[in-house]
């Protein structure tokens, strides 16, 4: 099966990870029959008033998934395909959570892809139970993907 994943870059490609590696991690995380997607990397601003606008929240983000609500047979898209959703990642949050976090920005960048990506498929963080299992789920795929656990933080010095 063809993975229908399309990449909106709202911003110049240099400095972002290339469409075949945010391809890559999706494809990792989504099963078989997953539907089409997009995945779109946008500015701060952007984000910022997406953010306000479906979350309540006047700031930028790292990534946010919107999930389209239309149930089975009745989702557009090519047959046998229906359409996920989209992905929305803050280029300059991922850049500055990164290096906050002591990551690498690829490092990052996966983990943003397959968190959404995640959340797409109804997982989400509201409870610990929640958190523990969604965690659990994007260590697994990021490790298979050589990647580091993203909730060890590496800090210098004692």
């Amino acid at each position: 099966m063809t993975h229908l994943i399309h990449i909106q870059r709202q911003l110049p490609p240099q400095g972002l990870p290339s469409a075949q590696s945010l391809r890559a991690w999706a494809i990792a995380t989504l099963p078989e029959d997953h539907g089409e997607l997009t995945i779109r990397l946008v500015d701060e601003a952007e984000s910022q008033a997406l953010n306000r606008s479906y979350r309540g929240k006047d700031k930028p983000t790292n990534v946010l998934s919107f999930g389209y609500d239309m149930d089975g047979d009745d989702m557009p898209g090519l047959p046998g395909q229906a359409i996920l959703g989209d992905l929305v990642i803050c280029a300059a949050v991922v850049r500055r959570e990164a290096s906050e976090q002591g990551k690498t920005e690829r490092a990052h960048w996966a983990h943003m892809v397959v968190h959404g990506c995640l959340h797409l498929l109804g997982y989400d963080h509201e409870s610990n139970t929640e958190a523990e299992e969604m965690e659990h789920r994007e260590k697994i795929i990021l490790a298979r993907l050589g990647f580091p656990d993203p909730y060890e933080v590496e800090h210098d010095g004692p």
